[in-house]
């Protein structure tokens, strides 16, 4: 007789072992766009969208592989999460770095790019100007508090994401098994 057992993996190894792959990708794809300075191209932004949906879609087939070719809906939504918080973190931490060490005028570059756009738009008056770049500052924080926003904003982001994908790649254990 064959043996034919596959070693289980849990949601929460296939989080980590993908948000790790995904965040690396995801560092190296924004390092790219902060030195070309095409951060603040909206086009851009829409493959880090992609690059956080092929990590879902990976640790999805990667859990399945290891699980018998089954995955149930809530435990998609828990890999999602786990691979959210720690792309999150591991980003958090290079955004800090980078505008800490590496190019501390960023942000103020950054904030004055964003008037820029906002003048040229013409649709706020100076003081919503100010306001919404005030908004914005307290927003991208490059300490803890942006590492945490980092963390809860991009779980939260995969969260929403894998609700879709998930519904998708699911793959329920027969009932009378």
């Amino acid at each position: 007789m064959e043996n034919t057992t596959t070693s289980t993996v849990t949601t929460t190894a296939a989080g980590l072992r993908y948000g790790v792959l995904t965040g690396i990708v995801s560092i190296i794809y924004a390092f790219i766009l902060m030195m070309t300075g095409m951060e603040q191209n909206s086009g851009m932004s829409i493959i880090t969208f992609l690059i956080l949906i092929g990590g879902i879609v990976l640790a999805h087939r990667y859990y399945k592989e290891h699980n018998a070719g089954f995955m149930s809906y809530g435990q998609g939504l828990g890999i999602a999460a786990v691979l959210g918080a720690v792309t999150g973190l591991l980003s958090g931490i290079f955004r800090y770095i980078y505008i800490t060490f590496i190019d501390p005028q960023y942000m103020e570059n950054t904030m004055n790019a964003m008037r820029a756009k906002l003048e040229t738009e013409g649709k706020l008056s100076d003081e919503q100007i100010d306001q919404a770049v005030q908004m914005a500052q307290k927003f991208s924080g490059s300490g803890p508090i942006g590492i945490l926003f980092a963390v809860l904003g991009t779980a939260l982001f995969a969260l929403l994401l894998a609700l879709i994908i998930s519904a998708i790649t699911k793959r329920n254990r027969p009932e009378f098994e």
